[in-house]
C-alpha cells in the first residue's frame, strides 16, 4: 500500500531546490564531479546567474543561488543523493578529491556524508 496523502491540491513534485553557495562556478565545477549537469544558465544580473541542474532521469533539479540573504553559503543541510553502487560512486568521490565519512547504515539503508566547497551538506545513499 503506497502513501496516502491527506492534500487535494494540484501540486505534484519538486522542481527546484536553492542551493546557497559564495561561488556559483566554483560551485557548479563540483556538482558536475557528482555528476550533475547544466540544464541552463543564464544571466541575471552583474555577477548572478541562473544555474540549474540535474541528474540524469530526474526531474527534481538544483539551483546554485547567492542572492537570498537569509540562505548564506553552507546553510543548506541534508540534501540526499541516491546512488545504486555506493562503494563504486565513494571511490568516485575520492578520484575527485571529494572527503566523506565512513560509510554508515541507517533506517534508509548504507549512506556517507560530505560537503560542497561551501560547507552544504550532502549524503549519498544507497537502498
Amino acid at each position: 500500500m503506497g502513501i496516502v496523502f491527506p492534500c487535494h491540491c494540484y501540486m505534484k513534485s519538486i522542481d527546484v531546490i536553492s542551493i546557497p553557495v559564495s561561488n556559483q562556478q566554483v560551485a557548479k565545477a563540483f556538482y558536475k564531479k557528482l555528476g550533475f549537469v547544466v540544464l541552463e544558465e543564464q544571466k541575471m544580473e552583474e555577477g548572478k546567474y541562473w544555474i540549474r541542474m540535474g541528474l540524469e532521469g530526474s526531474s527534481t533539479t538544483i539551483t546554485l543561488v547567492t542572492w537570498f540573504s537569509k540562505m548564506p553559503p553552507g546553510s543548506m543541510q541534508g540534501l540526499v543523493l541516491r546512488t545504486d553502487n555506493l562503494q563504486e560512486d565513494i571511490q568516485l568521490l575520492k578520484k575527485e578529491g571529494i572527503l566523506s565519512t565512513d560509510p554508515g547504515e541507517a533506517a534508509g539503508g548504507k549512506f556517507i556524508s560530505f560537503k560542497d566547497p561551501d560547507g552544504n551538506g550532502i549524503s549519498l545513499q544507497e537502498r
